[in-house]
């Protein structure tokens, strides 16, 4: 399942709200835990969290967040699903504020993706003071389980550094 993730998708630039969307929550249900876990999981969160849909899932309660936390296809952590339902409203006021999340996710890089040229997996940070910086102003908008690392995670998985290092096959495509 990695193989594929890292062959298809990670580190390709995304600028689709609902994707950024998808891959903030999936990050935060990362956190502690392998991506593989939550590779797994990925198809049951798109189903109970409306196909990541922002609007949508702004309008859910605690009692639906209770019983999604019942549900052995996502992590049952009440405080990273919860954080899914706040990060759907922050996502739409960033949207209303920038025009779209993408424009203001995009926008501390640029527009343009920051090329990490890694070597080895040594090279490969775990977090930079960028993404300190990006952690510091979505915490800052109510967004939740956006911690530096996890911001480096998310900027690596959605494309905005690409760190393939550099004998990667896929640095020189993405």
């Amino acid at each position: 399942m990695s193989i594929a993730y890292h062959d298809a998708e990670w580190g390709v630039p995304v600028h689709d709200d609902a994707v950024l969307f998808e891959f903030i929550t999936l990050e935060g249900a990362q956190a502690g835990l392998s991506w593989e876990i939550v590779l797994r999981k990925r198809a049951r969160y798109a189903a109970v969290f409306a196909g990541f849909d922002a609007a949508r899932v702004a309008r859910y309660t605690p009692a639906r967040i209770e019983k999604i936390a019942a549900d052995p296809g996502v992590v049952r952590h009440r405080g990273k699903l919860a954080s899914v339902v706040a990060n759907a409203r922050a996502a739409l006021a960033v949207a209303d504020a920038f025009g779209s999340l993408d424009a203001y996710l995009w926008a501390f890089v640029g527009g343009t993706p920051i090329d990490g040229r890694r070597r080895t997996m040594a090279d490969v940070p775990a977090t930079t003071p960028l993404a300190a910086t990006i952690s510091a102003d979505l915490r800052k908008r109510g967004f939740r389980f956006v911690g530096p690392t996890i911001v480096y995670a998310f900027m690596q998985a959605t494309g905005m550094v690409n760190d393939h290092l550099v004998t990667c096959y896929r640095h020189a495509e993405v």
